[in-house]
């Protein structure tokens, strides 16, 4: 499931921190039409492994590392929702 956003829409939603699994396409538009291509479900997964090693770490007493790991997995699912709720307001344009 691959969606596309405006480069414009994806920087706001991603500020503050560096997504690995975005990337750029190249178009001859210019730069403020760009649009960036997002892997949502390789991103829900990722959110799935680290909530999991969060789990794990729990289990073994490493509790600062449970946290650590939490929040990621807590801010890539905050980036996940963002990018879902800017193609829902952007898809009802006139």
């Amino acid at each position: 499931m691959r969606r596309r956003i405006s480069a414009l829409v994806l920087t706001a939603a991603l500020a503050g921190g560096a997504l690995a699994t975005v990337a750029q396409v190249a178009t001859a538009q210019p730069a403020a039409a760009a649009s960036i291509t997002v892997d949502l479900k390789q991103m829900r997964q990722q959110v799935y492994e680290l909530r999991q090693k969060a789990s794990r770490l729990d289990h073994e007493g490493e509790r600062d590392a449970a946290r650590k790991a939490r929040a990621q997995a807590d801010a890539l699912q905050r980036r996940i929702d963002q990018l879902e709720k800017a193609e829902r307001e952007t898809g009802h344009h006139f």
